[in-house]
């Protein structure tokens, strides 16, 4: 009966305190991952975002010129369309 009781008792102060630190560890390894798999989904965002910005720019000025160029009556009309054919970017006309 005896030993049962040491057993026990080893049980109680050696064994659990050693599991839950063992259980604490991994859990505090399981937040760091899922921590830095956040970091890279907010970089990923990050970078996805300022591309598309960047995109939509060049759409914007690219609507601006073809704006432009349906309101103008002027005889640059072929150069500027020409401009535009060459997919670089358009500086304004002095008319």
């Amino acid at each position: 009966m005896e030993g049962w009781f040491v057993l026990g008792f080893f049980m109680i102060v050696v064994g659990i305190p050693v599991l839950a630190g063992v259980a604490g560890k991994l859990g505090k390894r399981w937040l760091d991952l899922k921590e830095k798999q956040l970091e890279l989904t907010a970089h990923e965002a990050a970078d996805k975002a300022a591309s598309q910005a960047v995109h939509i720019e060049k759409l914007e000025a690219r609507m601006r010129v073809l704006e432009r160029i349906a309101t103008d009556k002027g005889s640059s009309l072929a150069a500027e369309i020409e401009d535009l054919r060459a997919d670089r970017p358009v500086l304004p006309r002095a008319n």
